[in-house]
């Protein structure tokens, strides 16, 4: 692909602009998207003779692979958020504007949000993905997901406020209904937070709750397929489920949700559990806004194609990466995987070849390079395949613990994520049980 100017104009703030940005005679880069891959890309174009506008409806990027450990009291949210005006300080050429994209004119290189509008050169669109039910409404409306920092906090309070409720409860029913736990999908954010609700019934309940017995508390995870841990080696599958059998967790292969009342979840084994805390983690898809989807550019899973260079088919100046972006070769048929790895090299990349465009230096199409997969199921509990190699328990715990320690953004969120890890290697004491508001989501079928 050779480099080549889409436009030549300086990019004023007039009428239609109604989003105030610094006057400017460079190219415009407007990156949607504060995740990894459009962290990673404005990490990449920082100081560069480039305009970057990065936009998020939210001001700061978190750390979605420990969102888990928010959810069951391990970690409090701050500790896996970082602010993004902090992350760009420093960068002379990057304006931050906190909106909410709603449509994109590609013809006109425009783009309209809830707070305004803006005109661009280049358009990286980087917007991740968000919960897929599958068209089950009732699991939308009922169940809770677990994709971002409030759904954390829904299911951390929902969990304390039931468990609460069930202390109270005199009527046995309800209280199997409010101490059980059912999680849809046996991917990797499904089986760590298994793994973390098994720790929280085995060590905490006790303590917590010395009126139930440990065995009040059950919970399943259920998978549609025929293994658990789909992207991973049959070896890592075999053993995650060893672990989990070991802290109690019911696990549920080749069964598949088909109902949720509130009180009551159906699967097509004709199998009902009663239970009134539902976690989804069944699937994702891509979240973007109106204007790029067409008919030959949407794949499976609600993302957009692109072809080897990260460009959204049908344009030449709008790019996609990561959870939204598909490129469909014989290698990957159904596109990279949707995790961080993928979007923090696709960013790496585009942020390279942006600057070759600028400069008509010809580049190169994508590569992505599989590092390996990582999963953990609690304490000293781990699998891990990297390369041809699968293992599994403590080395693997401690390989997940430093990649994701090193990975979340901040000195200062390291640190307490790292002394929280420590002191909860010696014991098992969860200390943010804080019950702080109502969970959004309400289990009352007549709503």
């Amino acid at each position: 692909m050779k480099g080549k100017i889409i436009n030549n104009h300086n990019l004023p703030n007039t009428e239609e602009e109604s989003i105030c940005l610094p006057d400017t005679k460079l190219r415009r880069v407007v990156i949607v998207g504060g995740g990894f891959a459009g962290l990673t890309l404005v990490k990449g174009l920082k100081n560069r003779n480039i305009q970057i506008v990065l936009i998020d409806r939210n001001n700061f990027h978190q750390f979605q692979p420990l969102l888990y450990q928010v959810a069951t009291s391990g970690l409090e949210p701050d500790s896996i958020l970082f602010p993004i005006r902090k992350q760009l300080s420093g960068y002379k050429n990057v304006v931050f504007r906190m909106a909410e994209v709603t449509e994109i004119q590609t013809s006109h290189n425009l783009i309209i949000t809830d707070k305004g509008r803006l005109s661009y050169d280049f358009l990286v669109l980087a917007t991740g993905a968000e919960i897929n039910y599958f068209g089950l409404n009732q699991f939308q409306k009922r169940s809770l997901g677990l994709k971002d920092i409030r759904d954390a906090l829904d299911i951390r309070h929902k969990m304390l406020l039931n468990l609460e409720q069930a202390a109270i409860s005199c009527d046995q029913q309800e209280r199997d209904a409010l101490t059980n736990f059912v999680i849809v999908g046996g991917g990797p954010a499904g089986v760590e937070m298994a793994g973390a609700l098994g720790e929280f019934c085995r060590y905490i309940l006790p303590k917590d709750y010395p009126e139930f017995s440990s065995a009040l508390m059950k919970i399943f995870l259920l998978e549609a397929s025929n293994q658990l841990l789909t992207g991973m080696s049959g070896k890592a599958s075999i053993r995650t489920l060893e672990y989990l059998k070991t802290l109690n967790v019911d696990v549920l292969l080749n069964e598949t949700v088909t109902d949720y009342d509130g009180t009551v979840i159906t699967t097509d084994q004709g199998r009902d559990i009663l239970t009134k805390n539902v976690i989804w983690t069944a699937g994702v898809k891509g979240q973007f806004p109106l204007g790029l989807a067409t008919q030959t550019n949407k794949a499976k899973g609600n993302r957009l194609r692109v072809d080897e260079f990260m460009r959204l088919d049908g344009t030449d100046n709008v790019f996609v990466l990561g959870d939204v972006a598909a490129m469909i070769t014989r290698e990957t048929p159904n596109g990279h995987p949707q995790v961080a790895q993928p979007a923090i090299q696709q960013g790496k990349y585009l942020a390279k070849m942006l600057i070759n465009i600028i400069h008509a230096r010809p580049t190169q199409p994508f590569k992505y390079i599989d590092k390996g997969s990582l999963a953990t199921v609690g304490k000293r509990k781990a699998v891990a395949d990297i390369g041809n190699w699968s293992f599994a328990g403590y080395v693997a715990w401690l390989l997940w613990s430093l990649v994701h320690i090193m990975s979340i953004s901040g000195f200062r969120n390291r640190l307490l994520v790292g002394i929280n890890w420590v002191m909860n290697y010696f014991s098992y004491e969860k200390s943010n049980r804080l019950i702080i508001r109502a969970s959004t989501k309400t289990n009352d079928s007549d709503k």
